[in-house]
Protein backbone atom coordinates (compact mmCIF):
# COMPACT_ATOMS: atom_id res chain seq x y z
CA UNK A 1 0.00 0.00 0.00
CA UNK A 2 3.23 2.22 0.51
CA UNK A 3 4.14 3.79 3.09
CA UNK A 4 1.55 5.50 5.46
CA UNK A 5 4.02 8.76 6.27
CA UNK A 6 3.36 10.31 2.98
CA UNK A 7 -0.65 10.09 3.24
CA UNK A 8 -0.55 10.51 6.75
CA UNK A 9 1.88 13.59 7.13
CA UNK A 10 1.03 15.63 4.57
CA UNK A 11 -3.26 16.07 5.00
CA UNK A 12 -3.81 14.64 8.48
CA UNK A 13 -0.34 16.02 10.64
CA UNK A 14 -0.61 19.78 8.80
CA UNK A 15 -4.20 19.60 10.12
CA UNK A 16 -3.09 17.74 13.09
CA UNK A 17 0.01 20.48 13.87
CA UNK A 18 -2.93 23.31 14.11
CA UNK A 19 -5.52 21.48 16.28
CA UNK A 20 -2.33 21.08 18.71
CA UNK A 21 -1.02 24.34 18.97
CA UNK A 22 -2.58 25.61 21.69
CA UNK A 23 -1.87 22.63 23.89
CA UNK A 24 1.93 21.22 22.34
CA UNK A 25 4.12 23.58 21.36
CA UNK A 26 7.07 21.06 21.36
CA UNK A 27 5.60 18.16 19.37
CA UNK A 28 8.53 17.55 17.69
CA UNK A 29 10.39 17.09 20.45
CA UNK A 30 7.87 14.86 22.09
CA UNK A 31 7.97 12.28 19.11
CA UNK A 32 11.55 12.73 18.47
CA UNK A 33 13.18 13.89 21.65
CA UNK A 34 16.78 15.27 21.50
CA UNK A 35 17.71 14.42 25.03
CA UNK A 36 19.73 11.41 25.84
CA UNK A 37 17.68 9.00 27.19
CA UNK A 38 19.49 7.93 30.10
CA UNK A 39 19.32 11.42 31.44
CA UNK A 40 15.31 11.49 31.43
CA UNK A 41 13.53 10.52 34.12
CA UNK A 42 9.19 9.70 33.70
CA UNK A 43 6.84 11.41 34.76
CA UNK A 44 5.83 8.40 36.44
CA UNK A 45 9.55 8.08 38.29
CA UNK A 46 9.50 12.10 39.20
CA UNK A 47 5.77 11.24 40.91
CA UNK A 48 7.39 10.05 44.22
CA UNK A 49 5.71 6.48 44.01
CA UNK A 50 7.64 4.09 45.90
CA UNK A 51 8.16 0.33 45.39
CA UNK A 52 9.77 -2.01 47.24
CA UNK A 53 12.79 -2.68 44.78
CA UNK A 54 16.61 -3.74 45.45
CA UNK A 55 18.03 -0.82 44.31
CA UNK A 56 20.62 -1.05 41.63
CA UNK A 57 24.10 -1.88 42.26
CA UNK A 58 26.94 -1.92 39.70
CA UNK A 59 27.59 -5.24 39.68
CA UNK A 60 29.06 -5.76 35.97
CA UNK A 61 29.45 -3.25 33.43
CA UNK A 62 29.13 -3.96 29.92
CA UNK A 63 31.59 -2.85 27.56
CA UNK A 64 33.98 -3.94 24.44
CA UNK A 65 30.35 -4.63 22.54
CA UNK A 66 31.19 -6.98 19.49
CA UNK A 67 29.28 -8.20 16.56
CA UNK A 68 27.62 -11.42 15.84
CA UNK A 69 25.41 -12.98 13.58
CA UNK A 70 22.22 -14.35 14.55
CA UNK A 71 21.41 -17.72 13.01
CA UNK A 72 17.57 -17.13 12.33
CA UNK A 73 18.10 -13.95 11.39
CA UNK A 74 21.97 -13.68 9.81
CA UNK A 75 21.96 -10.14 10.72
CA UNK A 76 24.62 -8.84 13.24
CA UNK A 77 23.81 -8.56 16.87
CA UNK A 78 25.29 -6.72 19.16
CA UNK A 79 26.66 -9.27 22.35
CA UNK A 80 28.19 -6.96 25.02
CA UNK A 81 30.95 -8.99 26.91
CA UNK A 82 31.10 -8.53 30.54
CA UNK A 83 33.70 -7.39 33.27
CA UNK A 84 33.10 -9.00 36.82
CA UNK A 85 34.62 -7.97 40.48
CA UNK A 86 38.25 -9.05 40.83
CA UNK A 87 38.06 -10.00 44.83
CA UNK A 88 41.35 -10.06 46.20
CA UNK A 89 41.98 -11.96 49.87
CA UNK A 90 45.07 -11.70 51.53
CA UNK A 91 46.60 -14.27 53.90
CA UNK A 92 45.92 -11.34 56.75
CA UNK A 93 42.16 -10.70 55.64
CA UNK A 94 39.38 -10.81 58.52
CA UNK A 95 36.85 -13.15 58.90
CA UNK A 96 34.02 -11.28 57.36
CA UNK A 97 36.17 -10.50 54.28
CA UNK A 98 36.52 -13.85 53.62
CA UNK A 99 32.83 -14.52 54.77
CA UNK A 100 31.93 -12.51 51.85
CA UNK A 101 34.05 -13.42 49.15
CA UNK A 102 32.79 -17.41 49.95
CA UNK A 103 29.19 -15.96 49.32
CA UNK A 104 30.34 -13.81 46.40
CA UNK A 105 31.79 -16.87 44.89
CA UNK A 106 28.55 -18.96 45.65
CA UNK A 107 26.27 -16.66 43.83
CA UNK A 108 28.64 -16.91 40.82
CA UNK A 109 28.19 -20.55 41.03
CA UNK A 110 24.41 -19.91 41.28
CA UNK A 111 24.12 -17.32 38.66
CA UNK A 112 26.60 -19.83 36.38
CA UNK A 113 24.14 -22.72 37.00
CA UNK A 114 22.21 -21.39 34.68
CA UNK A 115 24.15 -21.26 32.25
CA UNK A 116 23.80 -17.19 31.51
CA UNK A 117 26.96 -17.15 30.08
CA UNK A 118 25.38 -18.44 26.95
CA UNK A 119 22.52 -16.44 27.37
CA UNK A 120 21.89 -13.31 25.53
CA UNK A 121 23.61 -10.19 27.16
CA UNK A 122 21.65 -7.05 28.47
CA UNK A 123 21.77 -4.95 24.99
CA UNK A 124 20.40 -2.70 23.20
CA UNK A 125 19.08 -3.10 20.16
CA UNK A 126 18.55 0.07 17.64
CA UNK A 127 17.72 0.43 14.01
CA UNK A 128 20.75 1.34 12.88
CA UNK A 129 23.95 0.39 14.72
CA UNK A 130 26.41 3.15 13.29
CA UNK A 131 24.19 5.82 13.67
CA UNK A 132 22.34 4.71 17.06
CA UNK A 133 21.85 6.86 20.16
CA UNK A 134 19.97 6.27 22.97
CA UNK A 135 17.08 7.53 21.56
CA UNK A 136 16.37 4.89 19.39
CA UNK A 137 17.11 1.81 21.29
CA UNK A 138 14.03 -0.45 20.30
CA UNK A 139 14.37 -3.28 22.56
CA UNK A 140 17.05 -3.69 26.08
CA UNK A 141 17.55 -6.66 27.81
CA UNK A 142 18.00 -6.44 31.62
CA UNK A 143 19.58 -9.02 33.74
CA UNK A 144 18.18 -10.20 36.95
CA UNK A 145 19.47 -8.35 40.27
CA UNK A 146 22.01 -10.10 42.05
CA UNK A 147 20.38 -9.91 44.94
CA UNK A 148 17.59 -10.94 43.87
CA UNK A 149 16.10 -14.49 46.06
CA UNK A 150 15.56 -17.72 43.83
CA UNK A 151 17.76 -16.34 41.20
CA UNK A 152 18.88 -19.51 39.91
CA UNK A 153 14.70 -20.56 39.55
CA UNK A 154 13.66 -17.14 37.95
CA UNK A 155 16.81 -16.51 35.67
CA UNK A 156 15.46 -19.02 33.38
CA UNK A 157 12.08 -16.75 32.77
CA UNK A 158 12.38 -13.99 30.49
CA UNK A 159 9.16 -11.25 31.12
CA UNK A 160 9.02 -9.28 27.90
CA UNK A 161 7.55 -6.16 28.37
CA UNK A 162 5.74 -4.56 24.66
CA UNK A 163 5.01 -0.83 25.17
CA UNK A 164 2.02 1.14 24.20
CA UNK A 165 2.20 3.83 21.85
CA UNK A 166 4.38 6.48 21.92
CA UNK A 167 6.20 4.75 25.21
CA UNK A 168 10.14 4.93 25.52
CA UNK A 169 12.85 2.74 27.28
CA UNK A 170 12.69 5.30 29.81
CA UNK A 171 8.51 4.97 30.85
CA UNK A 172 9.28 0.59 30.84
CA UNK A 173 12.09 0.70 33.24
CA UNK A 174 10.27 1.07 36.40
CA UNK A 175 8.14 -2.32 35.55
CA UNK A 176 11.51 -3.89 34.42
CA UNK A 177 12.85 -3.21 37.38
CA UNK A 178 10.46 -4.62 39.82
CA UNK A 179 10.60 -8.08 37.51
CA UNK A 180 14.48 -7.76 37.62
CA UNK A 181 14.40 -7.38 41.48
CA UNK A 182 12.96 -10.89 41.73
CA UNK A 183 15.41 -12.26 39.79
CA UNK A 184 13.33 -12.65 35.88
CA UNK A 185 15.43 -11.88 33.27
CA UNK A 186 13.34 -9.00 31.36
CA UNK A 187 13.08 -7.66 27.83
CA UNK A 188 11.52 -4.02 26.29
CA UNK A 189 10.17 -3.48 23.46
CA UNK A 190 8.74 -0.06 22.12
CA UNK A 191 8.53 1.24 18.78
CA UNK A 192 10.04 4.77 17.81
CA UNK A 193 6.92 7.45 17.01
CA UNK A 194 8.51 7.94 13.55
CA UNK A 195 8.74 4.19 12.68
CA UNK A 196 4.96 3.81 13.83
CA UNK A 197 4.14 6.90 11.55
CA UNK A 198 6.09 5.61 8.41
CA UNK A 199 4.39 1.82 9.12
CA UNK A 200 4.63 -0.42 6.03
CA UNK A 201 3.30 -3.97 5.60
CA UNK A 202 6.52 -6.40 6.16
CA UNK A 203 8.40 -2.46 6.77
CA UNK A 204 10.53 -1.70 9.06
CA UNK A 205 8.41 -1.85 12.03
CA UNK A 206 7.57 -5.80 11.45
CA UNK A 207 11.34 -6.15 10.80
CA UNK A 208 12.06 -4.71 15.00
CA UNK A 209 9.10 -7.66 15.62
CA UNK A 210 10.91 -10.46 13.49
CA UNK A 211 14.38 -9.55 15.33
CA UNK A 212 13.42 -9.53 18.44
CA UNK A 213 11.18 -13.02 18.07
CA UNK A 214 14.45 -14.24 16.46
CA UNK A 215 16.56 -13.36 19.24
CA UNK A 216 13.77 -14.68 21.95
CA UNK A 217 13.85 -18.23 19.76
CA UNK A 218 17.53 -18.28 19.95
CA UNK A 219 17.38 -17.61 23.72
CA UNK A 220 15.03 -20.71 24.31
CA UNK A 221 17.13 -23.13 21.97
CA UNK A 222 19.96 -22.72 24.06
CA UNK A 223 18.51 -25.08 27.29
CA UNK A 224 15.96 -26.75 28.14
CA UNK A 225 13.55 -24.75 30.78
CA UNK A 226 14.17 -21.50 29.53
CA UNK A 227 10.52 -19.95 29.18
CA UNK A 228 8.80 -16.38 28.23
CA UNK A 229 6.20 -14.39 30.19
CA UNK A 230 4.70 -11.83 27.78
CA UNK A 231 3.15 -8.19 29.92
CA UNK A 232 2.09 -6.25 26.94
CA UNK A 233 0.88 -2.36 27.41
CA UNK A 234 -2.51 -1.16 25.22
CA UNK A 235 -3.86 -2.18 22.18
CA UNK A 236 -0.08 -1.67 20.41
CA UNK A 237 1.76 -4.38 23.14
CA UNK A 238 -1.25 -6.59 22.25
CA UNK A 239 -0.76 -6.21 18.48
CA UNK A 240 2.61 -6.97 18.45
CA UNK A 241 2.27 -9.77 20.90
CA UNK A 242 0.10 -11.21 17.88
CA UNK A 243 2.99 -10.05 15.60
CA UNK A 244 5.23 -12.48 17.99
CA UNK A 245 3.15 -15.29 18.28
CA UNK A 246 2.95 -15.23 14.56
CA UNK A 247 6.31 -15.59 13.96
CA UNK A 248 6.82 -18.08 16.69
CA UNK A 249 3.86 -20.37 14.84
CA UNK A 250 5.76 -19.98 11.67
CA UNK A 251 9.75 -20.73 13.04
CA UNK A 252 8.53 -23.79 15.19
CA UNK A 253 5.27 -24.54 16.73
CA UNK A 254 7.01 -25.67 20.22
CA UNK A 255 8.13 -22.13 20.89
CA UNK A 256 4.55 -21.62 21.96
CA UNK A 257 5.13 -24.82 24.51
CA UNK A 258 7.47 -22.38 26.13
CA UNK A 259 5.05 -19.20 26.69
CA UNK A 260 3.90 -19.52 30.76
CA UNK A 261 1.80 -16.47 30.94
CA UNK A 262 0.38 -13.42 29.55
CA UNK A 263 -0.12 -9.95 30.94
CA UNK A 264 -2.26 -7.55 29.25
CA UNK A 265 -2.49 -4.16 30.75
CA UNK A 266 -5.37 -1.60 28.92
CA UNK A 267 -5.89 -3.74 26.09
CA UNK A 268 -7.45 -5.70 24.64
CA UNK A 269 -10.23 -3.93 21.64
CA UNK A 270 -10.15 -6.59 19.44
CA UNK A 271 -11.77 -5.17 16.66
CA UNK A 272 -9.80 -2.75 14.15
CA UNK A 273 -11.86 0.43 15.57
CA UNK A 274 -11.03 3.73 14.24
CA UNK A 275 -12.22 5.75 17.70
CA UNK A 276 -10.12 3.53 19.43
CA UNK A 277 -7.24 4.03 17.13
CA UNK A 278 -7.86 7.54 17.30
CA UNK A 279 -8.34 8.08 20.88
CA UNK A 280 -4.45 6.07 21.06
CA UNK A 281 -3.28 8.37 18.48
CA UNK A 282 -4.37 11.64 19.81
CA UNK A 283 -2.87 10.15 23.79
CA UNK A 284 0.30 9.30 22.47
CA UNK A 285 0.94 12.60 21.08
CA UNK A 286 -0.46 14.25 23.70
CA UNK A 287 0.86 12.62 26.64
CA UNK A 288 -0.53 14.29 30.16
CA UNK A 289 -2.42 16.49 28.04
CA UNK A 290 -4.65 14.44 26.60
CA UNK A 291 -8.07 13.34 28.16
CA UNK A 292 -6.98 9.90 28.12
CA UNK A 293 -4.55 10.76 30.90
CA UNK A 294 -7.03 12.11 33.19
CA UNK A 295 -8.89 9.10 35.26
CA UNK A 296 -12.12 9.11 37.80
CA UNK A 297 -10.55 10.84 41.00
CA UNK A 298 -13.64 12.87 41.67
CA UNK A 299 -17.02 14.45 40.09
CA UNK A 300 -14.84 17.09 38.00
CA UNK A 301 -12.75 14.39 36.45
CA UNK A 302 -16.04 11.82 35.56
CA UNK A 303 -17.50 15.17 33.12
CA UNK A 304 -14.28 16.25 31.83
CA UNK A 305 -14.51 16.16 28.09
CA UNK A 306 -11.63 17.09 25.78
CA UNK A 307 -10.26 20.20 25.00
CA UNK A 308 -11.37 21.58 21.40
CA UNK A 309 -8.01 21.24 20.51
CA UNK A 310 -8.24 17.60 21.20
CA UNK A 311 -11.73 17.29 19.78
CA UNK A 312 -10.19 18.48 16.51
CA UNK A 313 -7.44 16.05 16.40
CA UNK A 314 -9.54 13.20 17.53
CA UNK A 315 -12.12 13.83 14.79
CA UNK A 316 -9.42 13.90 12.05
CA UNK A 317 -7.42 11.09 13.41
CA UNK A 318 -10.90 8.84 13.28
CA UNK A 319 -11.73 9.40 9.66
CA UNK A 320 -8.28 9.04 8.71
CA UNK A 321 -7.92 5.36 10.41
CA UNK A 322 -11.66 4.66 8.95
CA UNK A 323 -9.89 5.09 5.46
CA UNK A 324 -6.54 3.12 6.42
CA UNK A 325 -7.90 0.50 8.54
CA UNK A 326 -9.64 -0.38 5.65
CA UNK A 327 -6.91 -0.47 2.94
CA UNK A 328 -7.09 -4.07 1.37
CA UNK A 329 -3.87 -4.91 2.71
CA UNK A 330 -3.47 -3.30 5.78
CA UNK A 331 -6.74 -4.98 6.55
CA UNK A 332 -5.79 -8.00 6.11
CA UNK A 333 -2.67 -7.79 8.49
CA UNK A 334 -4.45 -7.16 11.01
CA UNK A 335 -7.61 -9.53 10.45
CA UNK A 336 -4.88 -12.18 10.78
CA UNK A 337 -2.96 -10.89 13.83
CA UNK A 338 -6.37 -10.30 15.66
CA UNK A 339 -7.06 -14.02 14.01
CA UNK A 340 -3.89 -15.27 16.06
CA UNK A 341 -4.72 -13.41 19.38
CA UNK A 342 -8.44 -14.80 19.48
CA UNK A 343 -8.14 -18.13 18.91
CA UNK A 344 -4.23 -18.81 18.55
CA UNK A 345 -2.74 -17.72 21.84
CA UNK A 346 -1.00 -20.70 23.79
CA UNK A 347 -2.68 -22.50 26.46
CA UNK A 348 -1.00 -20.29 29.34
CA UNK A 349 -3.08 -18.63 31.47
CA UNK A 350 -4.02 -15.02 31.85
CA UNK A 351 -4.21 -11.76 33.37
CA UNK A 352 -6.08 -8.95 32.42
CA UNK A 353 -5.37 -5.75 34.09
CA UNK A 354 -7.83 -2.65 33.36
CA UNK A 355 -10.12 0.09 34.28
CA UNK A 356 -13.46 1.44 33.96
CA UNK A 357 -12.34 5.11 33.71
CA UNK A 358 -9.92 4.24 30.60
CA UNK A 359 -10.98 6.52 28.07
CA UNK A 360 -9.08 4.48 25.41
CA UNK A 361 -9.69 1.08 25.58
CA UNK A 362 -12.94 0.69 27.19
CA UNK A 363 -13.95 -1.77 29.49
CA UNK A 364 -16.74 -3.79 28.17
CA UNK A 365 -14.24 -4.35 25.07
CA UNK A 366 -11.97 -6.18 27.70
CA UNK A 367 -14.53 -7.98 29.72
CA UNK A 368 -16.21 -9.28 26.34
CA UNK A 369 -12.54 -10.57 25.00
CA UNK A 370 -12.37 -12.18 28.57
CA UNK A 371 -15.43 -13.91 28.56
CA UNK A 372 -14.33 -15.34 24.70
CA UNK A 373 -11.21 -16.71 26.32
CA UNK A 374 -12.85 -18.61 29.05
CA UNK A 375 -15.53 -19.96 26.62
CA UNK A 376 -12.58 -21.36 24.83
CA UNK A 377 -11.33 -23.08 28.29
CA UNK A 378 -7.97 -21.07 29.03
CA UNK A 379 -7.28 -19.88 32.50
CA UNK A 380 -7.79 -16.26 33.17
CA UNK A 381 -7.58 -13.85 35.67
CA UNK A 382 -8.54 -10.16 35.61
CA UNK A 383 -8.77 -6.91 37.53
CA UNK A 384 -10.79 -3.47 37.05
CA UNK A 385 -8.87 -1.03 38.70
CA UNK A 386 -12.17 1.27 38.11
CA UNK A 387 -10.43 4.84 38.13
CA UNK A 388 -7.10 4.24 36.78
CA UNK A 389 -6.33 6.07 33.76
CA UNK A 390 -5.04 4.20 30.29
CA UNK A 391 -1.59 2.36 30.76
CA UNK A 392 -1.35 4.19 34.16
CA UNK A 393 -2.53 1.63 36.72
CA UNK A 394 0.88 1.07 38.42
CA UNK A 395 1.38 4.83 38.80
CA UNK A 396 -1.90 5.19 40.78
CA UNK A 397 -1.93 2.27 42.54
CA UNK A 398 1.40 0.53 42.73
CA UNK A 399 0.66 -2.16 45.56
CA UNK A 400 -2.35 -3.39 43.71
CA UNK A 401 -1.39 -3.63 40.82
CA UNK A 402 2.52 -5.86 42.26
CA UNK A 403 -0.07 -7.96 44.23
CA UNK A 404 -1.86 -8.99 40.87
CA UNK A 405 1.42 -9.89 39.61
CA UNK A 406 3.11 -11.26 42.26
CA UNK A 407 0.19 -13.77 42.98
CA UNK A 408 -0.39 -14.49 39.03
CA UNK A 409 3.78 -15.18 38.41
CA UNK A 410 3.18 -17.67 41.77
CA UNK A 411 0.20 -19.60 41.51
CA UNK A 412 -0.33 -19.50 37.83
CA UNK A 413 3.65 -19.50 36.05
CA UNK A 414 5.66 -20.58 38.85
CA UNK A 415 3.50 -23.05 40.08
CA UNK A 416 3.25 -24.45 36.64
CA UNK A 417 6.84 -24.43 35.70
CA UNK A 418 7.60 -26.90 38.95
CA UNK A 419 4.90 -28.81 38.19
CA UNK A 420 6.43 -29.31 34.54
Amino acid sequence: MGSLSGIFQRPVVAASAVALASVSADLRDKIWPSKPLDTCLSSEQASGCTLDLVNETKWAQVSDISMCKSFATKSPIPVPKFRFPMIHVGSNCHPNVASNVSSFEHFLNVYRSAELTKAPRPIDYSPSERNATSTDVVYRWHLPHPNAIELSEKSKMVVVLLGWLGAKQKHLKKYADWYTSKGFHVVTFTFPMADVLSYQVGGKAEQHVELLANHLAEWLEEEDGKNLVFHTFSNTGWLIYGAMLEKFQSQDHTLMERIKGCIVDSAPVAAPDPQVWASGFSAALLKKNSIAAKGYRNTDDIVAKPTMSETALLAILEKFFDVILNLPTVHQRLSNVLVQLKSGQPSCPQLYIYSSADKVIPAGSVESFIEVQQRMGRVVRSCNFKSTPHVDHFRHEPELYTTQLSQFLKDCVLDSCRRN
